[in-house]
Parts: C-alpha cells; structure tokens; sequence
C-alpha cells in the first residue's frame, strides 16, 4: 500500500475530552493556535447551554432547539459543532490580518510551537531578518501556513441508551451515540475526528456506513476521520478490522493507560502502558496490513473503487504523562505521533471550563484526594477528587436519609434489577429500591454495610460533570442543580498553581518546569503504582476460599502481567537520564518484593 502526503499538525500534543464540560468549548479558547482538542458530545442539555451562551455572546439570536422538535439530539449537537466551526474561523482570519511583532496572537501562534517545528524556524528568520522585503516575504508565508488546531469530538460508546421517537417507537438511529454521531457527521466540521471511546459497540459502528463524510476518495482522504481509544494491541486489531469490514478505515489509534487517567478507567489484566506502547511499535506494520487486507476486500465486495492512496495509521498516546523527559520518550522511542495532555490543562483556564471552586480543589489536591472510586453508575471504575460540591451534596442527602439524585438527564439509566423502564443507580428511586432489598436480604451485617456502600457511593455524572460550564457562564444546566464532580487523573497531585496557556505548552516542551512536586514518579512507575493498588484491592475483597478459587487463574494472568511488566521497565534503565535512574530502578524492586509477598500470601503463580 503506498502513502498520500498530509500536512502535520502545529503541535505534537492534543488536549483529550475531559468530563462533559472541561472541554465543552476548548476549541474555541485554543484552536486558533494550532491545539487539536476534544468536545464531548454526550449530553445535548449542555451542547444546548452553550449554544445559548455563545450565540448570545456574539450578538446573535439565540433560536432554541427544542426537545419536541424531531431528532432534537442531532440538531442541537450539529449546530452547535457548526457554531464553534464558525467562530474557529473567524479567529483565524481575524490573526491573520494581525500585525507582527506587536504582542498579537498572530505571535503567540508561532512563538508557541515546538522548539523543533520548522515554522517556528520560519518565524525565528523573520524576527531577525534585517532586510525589509525578505521580513515580508517570510511574514506572508507565515501567514499561508496558519491552519486552526482539529475540532474532534468525542462519544463514549457505552452511552448508547435506546430512545422513542416523536411516535414512540424505539428505533436504533435514535440511541443517544447515534444521534451524537449523526449530528457531528452532519456537521460542516473538516479534517475533524470523532473518537470512539470504551470499546465496541456495533449498532454505533455500524450507523457509520451511513455517513459519507467518513469515505475515502481517490487519495485516501476524508471529509471526517475515525479515531479509536484503545488500551491494549488486541482491543485495535478488533475494532480496526471490524470498521474495515464496514468500508471505514482508522485513522488513528488513541491508546490510553488503564489506570492513570482522568475518569472513567477500565483495567486491564495487569497490562501496563510500556508494554502496551512496545507491542504496538513492533507490530505496527502488521496491524496496519491486517486492517487494510479487510478494508480492500470489503470495497470489492461492495463493488467500491479502491484509494489509489490511504494515509497511514497514526499512533497517539494519554495518560499520566507530565514533563518534558516523558514526552520526548513517547515521540522518540515508541514512535507516537501525537501525546495527550489531560489533567494538567485543567489549571489553565484558558483552555478549559472549570468553576472556580473546583479549581481551587485542584490545585490543593494531594494525592491521596484522587480516588479510584465506584462513583459512576456505570459500574466502570472512576478516578474522582474528594471534596467537590457533588461529594459534598451526595454526602448531605444520606445524612439526611434522602440518598440518590433526581435523574433529570437519564444518559446513564441502564438498570432494570426492579423496573421495567431502565433507571439509573444513582437515581433517588434506584437507591431507595436497592437499600431496602439489600436490608432485607439474608446478608451478614458486614455484607450489607459494604453493599450499601457501594449503593450509597454512586453519584449523578450527567449533571455533576455538566455543571462547570454552567457556572462559569452563569447558566442554569437543570432545575438549579449546582454541584459539581470533578475527575482527574491522580497526575493531578504534581501540578498545584493556575498557569497561563503559554506556561503549559513552555513546560510540554520542556522550555520551562511547572511541576510543582519534585518528587513525582515517572509516568510508568505512578501506572504501576496504581495496579499494585488495585491488584491487592481485588485480592482484599475477593478473600474468601471459595471466590479466590473462582478467581484464581484471573489473579495468576494478573500478576504474570504484572511481573512481565516490571521485566520490560529493567530493560529500559539504560534509556533513562541518569538523575531518575536510581530512583526508577527502586520503584521496581519495591513493586517486584511486593508483588511475591502477594504471591505467597495468596498462593498464586507465575503463568
């Protein structure tokens, strides 16, 4: 197969989706400097919010959308992504008129971008450039050579409830995912990407035989690309395959760390992110080819012509990544084209939507404040902060005995343990039903404190993970809800001061240091960390004889993960800068001692 040329992007970094409101508008703060970001589509009550605030902003009448209009859902979401296209654009012409070295942002775009670009180069020529009509010739190529950072958006794909139409019939077009997907493939978004996150779902992938934007042409280009979150090698070699069997190529491969990272965090068995990485650069070719193979045998079958051209397959990597040292590692020896900043651009409010109350938590957050918790109601584990108004909130209705949410919103309502109609757990109606199920029930008192626990712990996601934005632009989200739920990844425990954009991305590149911890842990030490902790969280609450013998060759592939891991994080000490060399090498002799007390303490093996 051979390659068609695309243009690189400005940045070798992206800003991933955060909650549902931390990067509801982050294009619009940070696209015209080159940043790709990502837009969580999933809840149209806040895509409606913000169209509401900007349209008004702008000087623009603000036309509702309403819920009885037909495929609500896709309008409010295309629009609004039209909106934030428009107003994109529009800084963008609007810089490119701007005068140089005048402190505009026509400097800031290039003054931003990395050390290594050969734009920057450029712009550098032109500062100090003494002949007058070479300063012009430089400063009107700079200006062909501004392009806006990718608006992308993102869908989760467990959030797929099933929806009646204006006629009350459930059809599959009108699940909350392809409803989002239909109004981003609806969008006049270009050389945009949606990202499909938590795995597969096939009546959500099969919708896309339907959206023409996502087709090939000739050069093996598209009006809209496909990004998959994965966190393993397998999970791509799936899902690729299965989207090549549908005529849809993969743009890119998003790779997340199971555990070191913000939100929703789904394990894996012991896997760890180094190598993850490892895996993907040695069989990279073989992925890419295995997925053609499908994607070519599938446009003959459909009589479709082939691309003379199809651009590569690119890599991206997230999760707990923090200086300078680690994403040079990323870029140089796994070969990513791209790493995913998080967490930390949640202290840079010119980039993301965070209430000044939580903004404060974040930057006093220890690291013992993130918590991998059993708060979503999606049953998937949950990095969350302590301390937030939604904590507290949730913390004042059981002291009351009122616990649950009003369930106003429904994206998460899924349980149908005592209802007909789904209903979320944590939901007033799941909680009260569930509590009093579990206190009549033939469980031991210590059984049933840990049950109500887990029931008690569950906490309303639509709205708390909505709410920033609502505060921060003095909307009302929904019947003067207020409290918010703020999910960072644990990273968050390095980072303590509110910093500028410019700040941010000088520490990215290594130009300045903002950690404020000196004694962080490397990226893959901190990931290992956390399934430590998790591997003996399991092995505490599955104690008994009977579930550790259920269990028993889950936890032995577990620790043989694990144990392999730390094999592969030797072989890299002499990769590493002598000043984290000692201490790198000591967190794995920890780990390794810790994990054969384990094994001999629950008398697993090494498989």
């Amino acid at each position: 197969m051979t390659h068609s040329t695309i243009q690189s992007p400005a940045h070798t970094f992206h800003i991933p989706v955060m909650g549902l409101s931390f990067t509801v508008d982050t294009p619009i703060k940070v696209a015209r400097f080159g940043i790709s970001s990502v837009i969580s589509i999933a809840e149209d009550h806040l895509i409606e919010l913000m169209r509401k605030h900007y349209y008004q902003s702008l000087g623009i009448p603000f036309q509702p959308i309403s819920k009885n209009e037909d495929d609500y859902r896709a309008k409010r979401i295309c629009d609004y992504l039209n909106l934030v296209n428009q107003i994109v654009n529009n800084q963008i012409g609007v810089i490119k008129q701007e005068s140089f070295g005048q402190g505009n942002e026509i400097d800031r775009y290039f003054e931003m971008l990395p050390s290594s670009s050969l734009l920057k180069s450029a712009y550098l020529e032109m500062n100090s450039a003494k002949n007058l009509c070479e300063k012009i010739k430089l400063q009107d190529y700079l200006r062909t050579q501004i392009v806006p950072g990718s608006i992308d958006v993102n869908i989760m794909t467990k959030l797929d409830k099933s929806n009646p139409n204006q006629k009350g019939e459930i059809l599959d077009e009108n699940s909350d995912a392809i409803a989002a997907l239909r109004g981003y493939a609806q969008s006049n978004l270009f050389q945009s990407s949606i990202v499909f996150s938590a795995g597969m779902n096939p009546r959500l992938f099969n919708y896309l035989e339907h959206c023409e934007d996502f087709s090939l042409d000739a050069q093996g280009n598209s009006i809209k690309k496909i990004i998959v979150k994965v966190n393993d090698y397998r999970s791509a070699l799936i899902q690729g395959k299965y989207l090549a069997k549908k005529g849809i190529w993969v743009h890119e491969f998003r790779i997340e760390s199971g555990l070191n990272c913000g939100g929703h965090a789904f394990a894996t068995e012991g896997y760890l992110l180094g190598p993850i990485l490892e895996e993907f650069k040695a069989k990279k070719q073989e992925l890419v080819d295995a997925i053609y193979i499908q994607f070519t045998d599938t446009l003959t079958r459909l009589e479709k012509p082939k691309p003379l051209k199809i651009n590569p397959i690119k890599l991206s990597v997230q999760g707990g990544i923090g200086t300078y040292e680690e994403d040079y590692f990323l870029h140089q020896h796994y070969h990513m084209d791209s790493t995913g900043w998080g967490t930390p651009f949640l202290l840079v409010p010119e980039a993301t939507t965070v209430d000044p109350e939580t903004m404060d938590l974040l930057c006093k957050a220890q690291q013992e404040d993130v918590i991998l918790s059993k708060s979503s109601p999606l049953g998937v584990r949950f990095n969350y902060l302590k301390g937030t108004s939604a904590y507290r909130e949730r913390m004042n209705r059981i002291a009351v005995k009122n616990p649950g949410s009003p369930c106003t919103e429904k994206h998460l309502a899924f349980n149908t343990e005592f209802t007909e109609e789904p209903i979320c757990t944590a939901s007033k109606k799941y909680q009260k039903l569930k509590l009093a199920y579990i206190e009549q029930s033939e469980l031991t008192e210590n059984q049933k404190v840990t049950q109500k626990q887990e029931i008690l712990d569950k906490e309303c996601l639509c709205v708390g993970l909505s709410n920033s934005a609502a505060i921060n632009y003095k909307e009302i989200f929904l019947k003067k809800l207020t409290a918010v739920t703020m999910c960072p990844g644990p990273n968050i425990a390095n980072f303590s001061q509110i910093v500028s954009l410019k700040t941010m991305i000088d520490h990215i590149y290594g130009r300045i240091n903002s950690l404020t911890k000196s004694s962080r842990p490397h990226m893959f030490i901190a990931e290992l960390n956390l399934y430590m902790d998790y591997f003996k969280e399991m092995l505490t609450e599955e104690i008994s004889l009977e579930q550790m013998d259920k269990r028993k060759k889950y936890f032995n592939t577990f620790m043989s993960n694990l144990n392999e891991g730390i094999e592969y994080y030797h072989s890299l000490k002499d990769l590493l800068a002598d000043s984290a060399k000692q201490q790198f090498l000591k967190s794995l002799q920890f780990a390794e001692d810790e994990l054969k007390q384990l094994q001999q303490k629950y008398a697993l093996q090494i498989i």
